[in-house]
């Protein structure tokens, strides 16, 4: 028989530390062994997984749809891969090229269609009708007496669209721009400010009787006169007799440049102008102004053919004073005239009716009388009216 002794249920007995031990690593078998609850995150994590699966899955399925549908592939090399996708690039870079360009094309496109001679070659074949461009650059203003005649320009005949061709005017400047008036300075008795006030005062004169477009129609020239000292004996009366009654001996041409609407119309806005303004002391404190200018004027028949163009060029010498108030009985701000002269190119002789009378080509009776003297240019301004006058009425070498 043994020596242990048998439990209540007949079964062996396990001593009280080998029970402990046991029962603590079954514990942690069991721990060890049975199933984690997944964390939250664990949990997004794998339901972004199964969603790319589902929509992987989903594409996959449509691009076999839309393969099988499509037609055979073309073979390799015909704007296939890489090359297809630079040609595809290229485009939209012009695409965008157009669009920054777009505006500035449309710019260009609008000048040109205003002035098409811009273009290289005259494409349009417009040249002709541009105006003084083809001539060369403007001239600058002339500040001292010239010493020869313009050189001959290019044999043009003057058209409507450039009414100034063939002549040296093409290059000078246009209208009242062209009387360049000169700084100021003290004179005699007289601040700058009325020096420059007397300056001003001559071009409006000059501009008033040959470039104001109511003087030209042969209307009263009233901007011009209106710059006059009232108080100057007899000059405003002469002026409105030359005016009112025309006459050999008072004709108003003498100092307004006029043409009769009836028989002639100015062609264009433009009238070519050269010439300079001086001045200098003059007597008792006052200041002695001198202009001379040459004026030039685009002419056609009012009646017949329109399209035929000729010039009439006019060139004005003009002393005027600013006199010292302290010495004469003078209105502020006004001029006297002291001395006026002028010669008249294409103009009919003999005519003394307040008019120019401009002589074309077409007409089948020339008015006035025949030209007899010898032949003069009227674009030379590089001699005095006094020693380049004419006895009688004389030719002309150009126009």
């Amino acid at each position: 028989m043994s020596d242990q002794q048998p439990g209540e249920s007949g079964e062996p007995t396990v001593p009280d530390d080998v029970w402990e031990r046991f029962a603590r690593d079954s514990e942690g078998d069991i721990r060890a062994s049975a199933p984690k609850e997944p964390s939250a995150r664990a949990r997004m994590v794998t339901e972004r997984l199964r969603l790319q699966d589902e929509r992987e899955a989903a594409r996959n399925s449509r691009r076999a749809a839309r393969k099988e549908s499509r037609p055979a592939a073309p073979p390799e090399g015909w704007r296939t891969g890489p090359a297809w996708r630079e040609t595809d690039g290229r485009a939209a870079r012009r695409r965008r090229l157009w669009a920054i360009l777009g505006v500035p094309l449309a710019v260009a496109v609008a000048v040109v269609a205003m002035k098409p001679s811009l273009l290289p070659g005259d494409l349009f074949g417009t040249s002709s009708a541009s105006s003084s461009a083809s001539a060369g650059p403007e001239l600058p203003a002339e500040t001292a007496a010239p010493t020869a005649p313009p050189s001959a320009a290019a044999s043009r005949t003057p058209t409507r669209q450039r009414p100034f061709a063939g002549s040296p005017a093409e290059r000078w400047a246009d209208g009242a721009d062209a009387v360049v008036v000169p700084e100021a300075k003290a004179v005699g008795a007289l601040t700058k400010a009325q020096v420059a006030t007397a300056l001003r005062q001559t071009k409006n004169l000059l501009v008033g009787a040959n470039l104001d477009r109511a003087t030209l129609r042969g209307e009263r020239p009233k901007a011009a006169i209106a710059v006059l000292d009232p108080k100057q004996p007899h000059m405003i009366d002469d002026i409105e007799r030359k005016l009112s009654a025309p006459e050999k001996k008072h004709d108003p041409v003498t100092l307004f440049s006029r043409f009769d609407p009836r028989e002639v119309s100015l062609v264009g806005q433009v009238v070519k102008v050269r010439g300079r303004i001086t001045f200098k002391a003059g007597k008792e404190g006052s200041v002695a102004i001198h202009a001379d200018y040459t004026f030039v004027y685009p002419v056609s028949p009012a009646d017949g053919n329109k399209d035929e163009v000729t010039r009439t060029i006019v060139r004005r010498v003009l002393d005027v004073g600013f006199l010292n108030p302290s010495k004469y009985q003078v209105t502020p701000g006004r001029l006297t005239i002291s001395r006026y002269d002028e010669t008249i190119g294409n103009s009919a002789c003999d005519v003394y009716d307040g008019f120019l009378h401009p002589q074309f080509d077409s007409a089948v009776s020339p008015t006035g009388a025949t030209p007899t003297g010898p032949a003069t240019d009227p674009y030379d301004r590089s001699h005095d009216l006094e020693t380049s006058r004419t006895a009688g009425c004389g030719t002309l070498s150009r126009t």
